[in-house]
């Protein structure tokens, strides 16, 4: 959890996580694009991507990488 590889994997993996969780959101109800909620799918997509990262620090004990069973390459 102390290397510069780790962060960078858990970066790139809340990325990944806000821009999936947002999509959901709005694709879910079919919405045009101004009448999207966007407050809403931001929010929702913000609070996954912090959730991502306190998963990664909370299984980040036994390897180097963010998940259980991940490794990073330095």
């Amino acid at each position: 959890m102390l290397t510069r590889a780790f962060w960078k994997a858990t970066g790139e993996r809340s990325v990944r996580t806000f821009a999936q969780s947002t999509l959901a959101v709005l694709t879910g109800g079919s919405f045009g694009l101004l009448d999207a909620p966007w407050q809403g799918a931001v929010g929702a997509g913000g609070l996954a991507a912090v959730l991502a990262v306190l998963t990664a620090i909370a299984t980040s004990g036994g390897s180097e990488g963010p998940g259980l069973t991940e490794t990073v390459t330095k």
